[in-house]
């Protein structure tokens, strides 16, 4: 009897210590997109109320949705006093700015609003005269960061962190994972990510993809590779744009010289990166930029791997890659 008792014992230590590693999920909404964190611990524990605050905390520096946050406040000028969020993306997005001469401009979010692509409706008709007025308000140069404290020139811009914020909050949540000795994890916000380690359950890095430009909102995907260690963003026009009399389709994003949306023949953009900030805003650039001016400055910045899909003078699709993105 004792034999057997201590043979089941045995059995069930030994089925313990070959039991598999299970990753832990947690997923729902934030900013207007999904989140998932895909992690493991030794203790399984879930984080979803931490998160939960995380992203309250970003809300409630950066959204311009939010009346009573730092960056609408600021925007009607009532504070100049920002939290440390605000401070770290304010600096990051000040390095895109220098590093695209411009090309990247969070001051250009009142002509967003004025286009209706961003938080604030706009129900009169735009014309070129309401255009360069309002193209007055855009230059991030003005704005001069002392400590906690943000200094504008007159007139005040108004900020727009909308293109970079995401990507910080994959940032934070993947901090906060590192700060609970978490090496194995990847973070995704609207397919913004970031992945540390590898995916235990299949004991390789984190499998990612970039999705084709489906215009009918399918989902299908033009490249399938491997994140380890690297954070990713992508930004597209395929499914916010609008399009003119004569069927040409105009991107949500503004061009910062002109006031107008960006005509492009670029669908999306990918960049990878040491973060998931950096990766978001100089996403968002190469957007703007057409498929030269991403050839000249990949080249001229062989620390981000770059891939575009863009439609060619035969309206076909087209890719390239830079910097050995991966394949």
């Amino acid at each position: 009897m004792k034999k057997s008792v201590v043979l089941i014992v045995f059995l069930i230590v030994l089925s313990a210590c070959t039991k598999e590693p299970v990753n832990t999920k947690i997923s729902g909404g934030v900013f207007g997109t999904f989140y998932e964190v895909t992690y493991h611990s030794e203790g399984n524990e879930k984080y979803n109320t931490q998160f939960d605050s995380l992203f309250a905390v970003i809300n409630r520096s950066m959204s311009n949705y939010q009346p009573d946050s730092d960056i609408s406040k600021l925007n009607r000028h009532e504070i100049d006093v920002v939290d440390d969020h605000f401070v770290n993306v304010f600096v990051g997005a000040k390095q895109i700015f220098k590093d695209t001469k411009g090309v990247f401009d969070p001051t250009i979010g009142i002509l967003v609003n004025a286009w209706n692509f961003g938080s604030e409706k706009n129900l009169k008709p735009l014309d070129s005269v309401k255009v360069d007025s309002l193209m007055q308000y855009v230059g991030f140069n003005r704005l001069l960061l002392s400590g906690n404290t943000i200094r504008e020139s007159y007139p005040r811009p108004y900020i727009d962190f909308n293109a970079i914020a995401k990507g910080y909050a994959v940032d934070v949540i993947g901090d906060f994972l590192v700060s609970k000795n978490i090496q194995n994890f990847m973070v995704n916000i609207g397919g913004e990510l970031v992945a540390r380690g590898s995916n235990v359950e299949s004991k390789k890095g984190w499998t990612v993809g970039i999705e084709n430009p489906n215009y009918d909102g399918s989902q299908t995907f033009d490249k399938v590779f491997v994140l380890k260690d690297e954070a990713m963003a992508t930004s597209g026009t395929y499914r916010k744009f609008k399009t003119d009399e004569n069927g040409n389709k105009y991107a949500h994003i503004i061009n910062t010289k002109t006031g107008y949306p960006t005509k492009t023949k670029i669908l999306s953009a990918s960049v990878i990166t040491k973060n998931c900030m950096l990766a978001d805003g100089y996403a968002t650039a190469l957007q703007a930029m057409g498929v030269e001016g991403v050839k000249q400055f990949m080249a001229r910045h062989k620390e981000l791997k770059g891939y575009i899909i863009f439609e060619n003078e035969n309206k076909e699709y087209e890719s390239l890659g830079f910097n050995n993105f991966p394949e």
